[in-house]
């Protein structure tokens, strides 16, 4: 059986890193062939290569009988390969139907001369393409108006729309629920037995066996191992070639201190309900040295409540304190002056400025903290800031070329530990954490968990929203469970369990 995509020998230099080193990897018709490894292995750079985006420095790309020493964009529409980026790429302007078919409108002749746009064909295809992903909302719907989960089903849909013979997945679950997940391994079966090939990359160990037939796990640019799925004995087998040694998987929570005096309230609120009432009557309280994780389904509301606290949505009712005082928060500016940090669930869109540097990136609420009169008054002193950088870049283990490297060709994973690092140099005693390890790997994942623990230990305030129940479980001191928008039950750490949480949040 012919392959669909043999790349042989890729090599990729970018100045100053090798980020690829004779790589070897092909693909066959309905195969999904799983690419893993840490962030900065080099799996996204690969499949960018495959796209187009970037060009090999060596090697040689054959799709089908045709051979190639580099791809473009164009080159790889035409040669129906079709990826599904990470950091999402939706146009928050345009409608989701437009989105769909961006550079391949469906055109019909006006009065018999001119071409112009068939907004009904638009309509009816993107219908039927939302159907096949299980997103049902109207196609003329803003993509501004959904949430993250759901303009990564407007990718996978736009993808499918491509009808492509070569689909690049590049972490496609990490923003779906566990029952969007499900669809989508249903469209994937069914584009396998098309004869569609399927290149996946992700982080979830659980996907594997689901779905992977073969995987390819890189390291530092290398290719560590290509085996078959039916001889990987074990999630171990995988995370061991991937960094090299075996992961502790033992809970981080702390055991409670029998006849231990309560420890001091950091955060307490009290009958929340935003204006939009997608967050209703919400209350509950965050001791010093406590991780207080959130769970629930895919827009129950969690998200929202932590931007209603850290002042980025309004409030309809209720009261909030800081360490026993009342606060009254109208923007993210007043939250951060108030000594608040907000980790967001989207890295892209409000985790830092790509057209930053990483030391601007770092330094960048250490300088609003220093400004008075809404950030119009202060000095910026870069002697301070690149000792704040250096220091974060050290703590954190930032893998880069140094602080003056853009935020923006860094690996998914140390970007994240950049956003942590600019809220770690506020010095802030509460600190928000929403979907801190989303598409990074279980390397990263086991760093970000230490530092959030290690921070709670020195008697901040932690709050972890996850989609993830093992690491809130393993992680959190006690869980809120959201449903709806309101707070349906909270668990001791100790007792909670997945199936108890998920009866909660799903009924």
């Amino acid at each position: 059986m012919e392959n669909l995509v043999e790349m042989k020998g890729i090599t990729k230099l970018f100045p100053g890193v090798k980020a690829l080193s004779n790589i070897n990897l092909d693909l066959r018709p309905g195969e999904v062939h799983l690419l893993l490894g840490e962030n900065g292995a080099g799996k996204s750079t690969l499949m960018k290569i495959l796209s187009g985006v970037y060009t090999p420095t060596e090697g040689i790309i054959k799709v089908g009988e045709k051979e190639y020493t580099s791809l473009t964009p164009h080159l790889s529409q035409e040669n129906k390969i079709a990826i599904i980026y990470q950091e999402l790429s939706v146009i928050n302007e345009l409608t989701i139907a437009e989105n769909l078919f961006i550079g391949k409108l469906p055109v019909k002749k006006a009065a018999g001369i001119f071409r112009v746009v068939d907004r009904k064909e638009m309509a009816a295809r993107a219908k039927e393409l939302l159907a096949m992903v299980g997103f049902h909302r109207d196609p003329l719907t803003s993509v501004s108006e959904l949430s993250i989960s759901e303009k990564q089903q407007v990718e996978i849909a736009k993808a499918l729309a491509s009808d492509a013979r070569v689909l690049v997945m590049d972490e496609p679950t990490s923003s779906l629920s566990g029952e969007e997940t499900e669809q989508l391994f249903t469209i994937i079966r069914k584009l396998k037995a098309k004869g569609v090939g399927i290149f996946y990359i992700s982080h979830k160990m659980s996907e594997m066996k689901e779905i992977g037939d073969r995987v390819t796990v890189l390291k530092d640019g290398m290719q560590v191992a290509t085996l078959d799925m039916k001889d990987v004995k074990d999630e171990k087998q995988i995370i061991s070639l991937m960094v090299g040694r075996e992961l502790s998987q033992q809970s981080l929570r702390r055991p409670k201190e029998e006849g231990a005096a309560p420890k001091k309230v950091a955060l307490k609120v009290e009958n929340v309900t935003r204006v939009d009432e997608k967050v209703k009557n919400v209350s509950f309280e965050l001791h010093h040295g406590e991780i207080l994780g959130f769970a629930g389904l895919v827009g129950s509301g969690r998200t929202e409540l932590m931007n209603t606290i850290f002042g980025a949505e309004r409030m309809k009712t209720g009261k909030v304190w800081l360490d026993g005082k009342e606060i009254h928060v109208h923007s993210p500016y007043e939250a951060v002056k108030k000594g608040m940090a907000f980790i967001t669930e989207s890295r892209r869109e409000t985790g830092f400025f790509d057209n930053f540097n990483i030391c601007k990136n770092i330094a960048a609420v250490y300088n609003i903290k220093r400004t008075s009169c809404k950030g119009l008054s202060g000095l910026i002193h870069p002697k301070k800031e690149r000792e704040i950088a250096a220091k974060q870049k050290e703590d954190l283990s930032i893998r880069c070329t140094g602080i003056d490297q853009m935020v923006a060709s860094l690996s998914g994973g140390n970007q994240q530990k950049v956003i942590v690092g600019k809220w770690l140099a506020s010095k802030a005693n509460l600190m928000i954490f929403d979907e801190p390890t989303r598409g990074i790997d279980i390397g990263a994942k086991s760093e970000i968990y230490h530092i959030m623990r290690g921070l709670a230990d020195e008697g901040k305030g932690i709050i972890m929203v996850s989609s993830e129940l093992p690491e809130l479980i393993t992680l959190c001191d006690r869980i809120v469970v959201f449903n709806k928008g309101e707070i349906a039950a909270i668990f001791d750490g100790e007792e909670a369990t997945e199936e108890a949480i998920m009866a909660v949040a799903a009924s």
